[in-house]
């Protein structure tokens, strides 16, 4: 958990759990130590988009994902806090080496009081590395976390679009019910160390996509019948007008934070299917995003999500790589090939900075919806619009500026 001073600091380590000297206040990581582990769940005889034929039977496949689960752990006296992650970049040309604070395998620390559990769902395409900057931030506070490899949507196995489009959501609820049944297993590490009932999900891009469906915002026909989607209107399960939908829908998740979600700029929803978004909401977004959209994407998703208790935190002149990312692995700066590098980055913001703003305000909307902690509506309190150097509750004097709030 270190408090960055000088913009190359430990750059070449790639760390992701470095904090700015002017970060807000809840950006600092909490108070427990993190373990690491990594699952792999399979979810048996799903519709297997990709192989079944327009007009032809449906066919079903197992699916399997892998997912890394940060929590908070008890160290033993050996065990110093550090791990190193190996994984692939946007540019499949590279992969990156990312230090973090977290100790594989630890112990976990039980003490009979279960915590809350997040899930992290990653865009198209991405991994579970992308937001491991929020996994273990979030892990240090109290939370068990879950980030999820989206089989058919990672860097390394990306395929035809339609597969994300059906499975995102469900992939989601599939890892909660998952770890909800782990948990109640003796001989599982994970025994008795979540609480399932509060549980949380972070989506960006089409990880939001698949966390708006989750929260009760049914997909349009117009949606189900998007040019490229999954063939034999497979998508009319997670439809506004499935008169089954609401009943697939798990009442464990408890929270969302929709991070540029993705599809309300091509009209997968209307105006009730957002009507049934009824699960409190942080929404993020760059002002500028060209991929999901702002005034026609995420902020009419935030406008038309009438029965939620929602937040819309802007970056203004951010694009679509706003707060969730990691910053540009050194890799890239060490290769040609730079295809690939404004996934993480903002031609505007440093990535570093918008990392910390959002593990502040992930820190405090999850607090106050996940662990009843009142102290963490104060800094939600904010007044409506942009920040103009007002003081923000948490930032330092000037420090909010760039950024827009709004409440309904």
């Amino acid at each position: 958990m270190m408090t960055l001073n000088s913009p190359t600091l430990l750059a070449e380590n790639n760390r992701i759990d470095l904090i700015r000297s002017d970060a807000p206040e809840l950006a600092a990581f909490g108070e427990h130590d993190i373990g690491v582990r990594t699952l792999t769940l399979t979810n048996p005889q799903q519709p297997d988009v990709l192989n079944t034929p327009r007009d032809g039977d449906t066919v079903y496949a197992d699916r399997t994902l892998t997912v890394e689960i940060w929590y908070p752990a008890t160290l033993q006296d050996q065990q110093a806090p550090g791990t190193q992650y190996q994984t692939t970049t946007r540019n499949p040309q590279l992969s990156a080496v990312l230090t973090g604070v977290a100790v594989r395998d630890a112990a976990p620390a039980n003490n009979n009081t279960p915590y809350p559990l997040v899930i992290i769902s990653h865009g198209f395409p991405g991994n579970r590395y992308l937001m491991s900057h929020l996994g273990e931030n979030l892990a240090s506070k109290g939370y068990v976390v879950a980030s999820i490899d989206h089989t058919d949507s990672t860097y390394e196995d990306q395929k035809a679009f339609a597969s994300t489009l059906y499975h995102r959501a469900p992939d989601q609820r599939f890892v909660l019910d998952q770890l909800a049944t782990l948990n109640e297993q003796p001989d599982h590490f994970l025994f008795g160390l979540i609480d399932a009932e509060n549980t949380g999900l972070i989506g960006y891009s089409m990880g939001g996509y698949g966390a708006v469906n989750n929260m009760g915002a049914g997909y349009s026909e117009q949606g189900v019948n998007f040019f490229g989607g999954p063939p034999n209107q497979l998508l009319q399960d997670h439809a506004a007008s499935n008169p089954d939908f609401r009943s697939e829908l798990d009442p464990r998740i408890k929270a969302g934070i929709p991070i540029g979600p993705w599809g309300m700029n091509m009209s997968f929803w209307d105006e009730e299917g957002l009507a049934g978004l009824t699960v409190p909401a942080l929404f993020v977004a760059g002002s500028v995003d060209t991929t999901s959209g702002y005034e026609e994407g995420v902020k009419k998703i935030y406008d038309g999500a009438v029965n939620s208790d929602r937040h819309l935190l802007t970056f203004i002149n951010a694009g679509h790589s706003a707060a969730a990312p990691i910053p540009l692995p050194a890799e890239f700066h060490r290769h040609d090939n730079q295809e690939g590098a404004g996934h993480y980055t903002d031609p505007v913001w440093d990535t570093l900075r918008m990392n910390n703003i959002l593990q502040h305000f992930a820190t405090a909307f999850l607090g106050v919806h996940l662990k009843d902690d009142s102290e963490m509506a104060t800094y939600l309190d904010i007044p409506e619009g942009e920040s103009n150097g007002q003081e923000w509750p948490g930032f330092e004097s000037g420090s909010a500026i760039g950024l827009h709030w709004q409440k309904r």
